[in-house]
């Protein structure tokens, strides 16, 4: 998901992410930018429908923070750790409220996977490393 631009009552969905044969996921948001009263949501969905057509927040799974100040939330994030989803597919939902907050990218890292990684879309992908062992030569 790219990149928000400053806006009060946002309202934005993430990309639909089939957890088969994965434990979990963490949703990372950061903000960029913020404004005093602005109030910065995450909140995990989920759902059976593989379109996502009745997607609906799942209770407990949500990270907010109230800018108190101009500036005070800049450069800090929200993380939602969603632990054994129920339903098959979930989403992150980002909500800003009151006034201004500019998110950064929202990422999901899918976690204890049953099954290889999916292969990625090389047009993203600028560079990639896969680490075995770790070991120092």
């Amino acid at each position: 998901m790219p990149p928000l631009r400053p806006a009060a009552n946002t309202d934005v969905y993430g990309q639909l992410l089939d957890m088969s044969g994965y434990e979990g996921v963490m949703f990372i948001l950061p903000v960029e930018d913020s404004v005093a009263t602005g109030i910065a949501t995450l909140q995990a969905q989920s759902d059976t429908d593989p379109a996502g057509g009745s997607m609906a927040a799942v209770p407990g799974a949500v990270a907010t923070k109230t800018s108190a100040v101009n500036d005070d939330l800049n450069d800090g994030c929200l993380v939602v750790d969603f632990y054994k989803p129920a339903k098959r597919y979930v989403r992150a939902e980002i909500k800003s409220a009151t006034a201004n907050i500019a998110f950064g990218t929202c990422l999901a890292l899918q976690y204890s996977g049953r099954k290889k990684p999916t292969v990625q879309d090389v047009a993203e992908v600028l560079a990639s490393a896969l680490s075995v062992s770790g070991d120092a030569a």
